[in-house]
């Protein structure tokens, strides 16, 4: 089974080792792939849980009243053409319809380049398999934009930060779809400019969806962004299904997909292949966090696939200030990443991390399967509080099984504030080089451990092999 990219794409994004452990692996992935592959149309509810009402009304085929062509507007699509122009005069023309029953944007086959553009409410940008968007390589068409309330600053350096590629603010009913077309953000020009420190602001995100409700983005590849790859924030109700996100190991600050300060959010059959984490759950950053208070809460992701071997499959941090919180994670597949679940907090952050349930892991080949650090230190100035102490509690890991593990768990909480209520459970990992390495490495944690292999450290208090397993909510979201 081809896993969603062509021959010319893996030589540029997964070395062939990880190849052969994909093709290994093919049976353990299997569920979520194939599903993901064999769904290039809209979606349905499956038993036992779907999307929300408004997502499945949303992604229904024919519910726009008005539909124009990006032809309509004067585009060329040849990846040479500015198609700048044409992209503002066709939302701007479909946002005075979008009132009226709605209105959706074509994007036909061709390369159609482009600078930033907004989308509006009441609106679908649909992408036809054999489109891709490319980002402009010309600095000029990006102008500044303020930094987020809730960081204060950009998150590259002080200051500002360029626009993100497609924006929004203050919308509802935003769907961006397709039948698996391609939003390339022609990355390596931003990843050399800020490696050689030659930007003066901060990167854009290849999507950035701010202050809205009911986001739905479905069945499309995002390519090589700047930055972060799909960033909601101070979003209520989004979907995130059937994407695709690939980005060069080498690529700098490429998340996959940030919930930030977002409320209702849903993530499923998802594939990533990234720079840094698959997905990376925030709420703002030290004091501007703890000043905005607006949490991450309410998080459902299941059948994802990453493969990032410097970051982790889903990290929950740094920038948690706001809080996080009731994040539930399920059948989640990582190979050739560097942790599975990672906690990331430091003193100055205050906020929390709290009701974390993740059951149904298969990872192979990982530095860590667990991972959680009190000791986080980036700090976007000299002014955070000191006394601002995280609290972590309630972090539930059950149904884990992982193949040539470096290191089973590094968990570390903070002096005077220890991480709390952690819970493993039947959990087998298997430590390559086992007689010769540290399996785990445990200070100021509390928390129980059953059915779980390697032996884990004292301060997670082994319940025996008959114990309850750790609790995973039986409720459904509300959305």
């Amino acid at each position: 089974m081809a896993l969603l990219m062509s021959n010319t794409a893996r030589k540029l994004y997964v070395p062939r080792l990880v190849i052969l452990w994909m093709v290994a692996l093919v049976g353990l992935i299997g569920a979520a792939e194939c599903t993901r592959l064999g769904n290039h149309g809209h979606h349905h509810w499956r038993a036992g849980g779907g999307w929300p009402e408004w997502a499945a009304a949303a992604g229904a085929a024919g519910r726009r009243a008005h539909t124009a062509s990006l032809k309509d507007f004067g585009a060329v699509g040849d990846g040479t053409t500015s198609n700048t122009h044409a992209f503002a005069a066709a939302i701007a023309h479909l946002s005075r319809l979008a009132a009226d029953g709605g209105a959706m944007l074509v994007v036909p086959p061709g390369k159609w380049l482009t600078g930033p553009f907004n989308v509006t409410s009441n609106f679908t940008l649909f992408l036809h398999r054999d489109a891709e968007i490319l980002a402009s390589q010309d600095l000029n068409e990006w102008r500044v934009i303020d930094p987020l309330p809730s960081y204060g600053r950009g998150r590259d350096s002080a200051g500002g930060r360029y626009s993100n590629f497609i924006m929004g603010t203050n919308l509802t009913d935003v769907v961006i779809t397709g039948d698996n077309g391609t939003i390339n953000g022609q990355g390596r020009f931003w990843w050399d400019k800020f490696r050689n420190n030659q930007l003066k602001y901060t990167r854009g995100y290849l999507l950035e969806i701010m202050y809205s409700d009911r986001v739905l983005i479905s069945n499309i590849t995002f390519k090589d962004s700047p930055s972060w790859n799909v960033h909601p924030v101070y979003s209520s109700n989004i979907v995130v299904s059937n994407v695709t996100i690939l980005a060069p190991f080498d690529s700098a600050n490429t998340d996959g997909i940030d919930p930030d300060s977002c409320s209702h959010v849903l993530i499923e059959d998802c594939f990533i292949v990234s720079g840094d984490d698959c997905i990376a759950i925030k709420s703002g950053w030290d004091e501007y966090g703890i000043a905005f208070n607006m949490p991450t809460q309410h998080v459902n992701i299941r059948r994802l696939t990453c493969i990032s071997p410097f970051s982790a499959t889903i990290a929950l941090g740094s920038e948690m200030s706001g809080g996080i919180q009731d994040v539930r994670a399920e059948n989640i597949t990582a190979i050739n990443t560097e942790s599975g679940v990672r906690i990331k907090t430091a003193v100055g952050r205050g906020g929390f991390v709290k009701d974390i349930f993740v059951r149904g892991m298969t990872l192979n080949t990982m530095k860590y399967v667990f991972w959680m650090s009190g000791n986080y230190g980036q700090h976007p100035d000299d002014k955070y509080d000191p006394n601002a102490i995280p609290v972590v509690r309630n972090i539930r890991y059950s149904n884990v099984v992982a193949e040539n593990v470096t290191i089973a768990g590094h968990l570390e909480g903070i002096p005077g504030a220890p991480f709390t209520g952690i819970c493993l459970s039947n959990v087998t990992i298997d430590v390559a080089h086992s007689k010769k390495k540290l399996k785990w490495n445990c200070t100021e944690i509390e928390g129980v451990a059953s059915a779980v292999t390697p032996t884990p450290c004292a301060l997670l208090r082994d319940q025996g092999t008959g114990a309850a397993p750790c609790p995973f909510p039986a409720d459904s979201f509300t959305y």
